[in-house]
Formats: structure tokens, sequence, C-alpha cells
């Protein structure tokens, strides 16, 4: 259910929540139409995406050339859209302390990614490096991404999963400086098993790196690879959307092995 604008409850008046939209594939995604589609019926819209695909640009933020922003339309249900040359991380920060710097955002969503952000692929997503970006300052922030890497993807399943975690995550409090890391397997919606809490699948991706020559003679290189899952558990990521559930994982920015603070102290004597 939507929050509609101006309803009174005694003296309050309660208003439209304001929602932060960012992704990492640029501004003509159809994923990023997606979340727009799924988002506006929940409050005031804003968006701000890289002018040009940036994926596996992680937290990557820019300070060697000059960042430009450009609000490029407004669409029939008053959603504005602005775009960058900038990364996803700069698209938060731009959205933050630009343009809407003198207003409270209360949600922000990066996505819907093309393709998925399991396993070890988080940590070079610019789509969950915007929702963890958001978790900084501590604003509810989430990243949607669906197991589909074509451009034509089918996003019907993923709207009706956004709707309804966007919908439970403006009503709930969120744990401090976590973000959410929303993965959606490749079925049709009456083929989604439910939701599941899962954890980052220890996994890694072996890597290819394909020699090629260019129309000059020049060698360069192309990255491919695959993801080796070394974790069979059933509370993983990896195993949700291979068993059709929706992954949703708490992500916290803090990297600091804490376990094994203790363990080191050998290193200070």
């Amino acid at each position: 259910m939507g929050y509609p604008t101006g309803i009174t409850q005694g003296k309050r008046i309660m208003s439209k929540p304001l929602i932060l939209i960012v992704n990492d594939d640029g501004y003509e995604a159809k994923g990023l139409y997606a979340l727009v589609e799924a988002a506006k019926e929940f409050g005031e819209v804003v968006v701000v995406t890289p002018d040009g695909p940036r994926s596996g640009y992680a937290h990557g933020i820019t300070m060697n050339v000059p960042l430009r922003l450009k609000q490029y339309k407004t669409d029939a249900d008053g959603v504005d859209y602005y775009r960058t040359n900038g990364t996803p991380v700069d698209c938060v920060k731009l959205g933050q302390k630009v343009i809407l710097k003198d207003r409270k955002i209360d949600l922000i969503l990066s996505g819907i990614n093309h393709g998925s952000n399991s396993s070890i692929s988080i940590i070079y997503s610019g789509t969950m490096a915007a929702a963890i970006e958001g978790s900084v300052e501590n604003y509810k922030s989430i990243g949607f991404s669906l197991l589909d890497y074509s451009p034509h993807a089918d996003f019907t399943a993923a709207i009706a999963i956004a709707k309804k975690i966007i919908g439970q995550t403006l009503q709930h409090e969120l744990p401090e400086y976590i973000s959410l890391n929303v993965n959606i397997p490749k079925v049709p919606l009456e083929e989604i098993k439910g939701i599941k809490i899962t954890r980052q699948t220890h996994g890694y991706w072996h890597e290819v790196l394909e020699e090629r020559v260019d129309c000059y003679g020049r060698k360069y290189y192309w990255l491919d690879g695959w993801l080796v899952d070394n974790d069979p558990h059933e509370d993983t990521c990896e195993w949700a959307l291979k068993h059709n559930y929706v992954s949703l994982q708490p992500v916290q920015f803090d990297l600091t092995a804490h376990q094994y603070i203790n363990t080191l102290k050998f290193l200070e004597e």
C-alpha cells in the first residue's frame, strides 16, 4: 500500500516518503524503470543514474575529472530524472548532497540490476556499493538484482517482489548502518517460493583473461569467468537462488574481522 500525500492524523500531516533511486546500468536500463514502477506508489521518487553502464565500479568515486549533473526529464508521474558522468556511489552523493540536500530522504534504492549480486559479486557491484553508501549515513537502503543479464529481461516478478520489500521496509526500522542485498531468481512470480534471509555464500570467481588482438594488431585482454561455489549450506544466497527463493541479505560496511583482533595481538609485541 502506498502513502498518500496530505493525510491528517489529528494535527499532524503525513507526507509521502522521499525515495532516491540510483543504479549502475545507466539511465536507459530496463531495470531502472522497473524499480521506478515499483517505488512510485509509495512516495515521491527522484532518480540519479550514471550516463552509461558502470557495472563493476564497486565503491569507486570520481576525483580526477569534474563531476557533472543534468536533469533530463520529469515524467507524467512527477518523477524527476538526473544523470551524471560519475559512478553509482557518486549518484548517491549527488542525490544526498546536491539535489535533495535540504530534504529528508526516507529510502535509497539501487537497481534493479541486470544480473545477480550474490556471493563475492557484492564486493565488485556498483549496485550494492550505492546501497552501502546510503547506509554509511544510516539511510534505509536496498539494492535489488535480478538473475538475468539480458538487457531485455522480464522484470514482472522483480517489480512485485520489490513492492513487497519496499512497503515492509518503509513501515519497519532497519538495524543501524545496515543495507539490504536483494537477489531475485529468474523465474515467473508464481514459481518463486518465498523470501529467505541469507548470508553471503563463500565463493570466488574463477577468472579467465582471454587474450585478443585489435584491428591494429595490438594485444588486449577480455575478462571472463564463472562463480565457484564451495558453500553447500541452505542459509546462503546462492542456495536460495538455485531453489527459486528470493535472497535477502543484511550487509554491513565494517570489514573488520572482529573475531581475530585478540588473535593478532602478538603483532603488537
